[in-house]
């Protein structure tokens, strides 16, 4: 099991309860594919760096989880067709 984060950028202008549900939907995606979310941390409202979608803010959230190699890639592609995330970038965690 390899560990990983997922960076999300969700939509600034939505209620709280579709925020909650749009990064739950990701933890979903996470746990369906096999792999174990180990923590969630909420950066909160933050300014873009460059407007996206006409928008100029978004709420972050960092999930950490481990799982096997190609969950990422499934991962992907579930979450680049999730309404509300504005970007989102998976990564591999090093060992250190």
């Amino acid at each position: 099991m390899n560990k990983y984060e997922l960076a999300l950028i969700v939509n600034a202008k939505i209620e709280d309860d579709a925020r909650t549900a749009t990064v739950e939907k990701a933890k979903e995606y996470i746990a369906r594919f096999g792999g174990t979310v180990t923590e969630v941390e909420e950066w909160g409202k933050k300014k873009l760096a460059y407007e996206i979608q006409k928008m100029s803010d978004g709420f972050y959230y960092f999930i950490q989880f481990e799982a096997a190699s190609d969950v990422p890639a499934q991962l992907e592609q579930n979450v680049r067709i999730m309404d509300n995330v504005l970007r989102f970038l998976c990564v591999r965690k090093d060992e250190a």
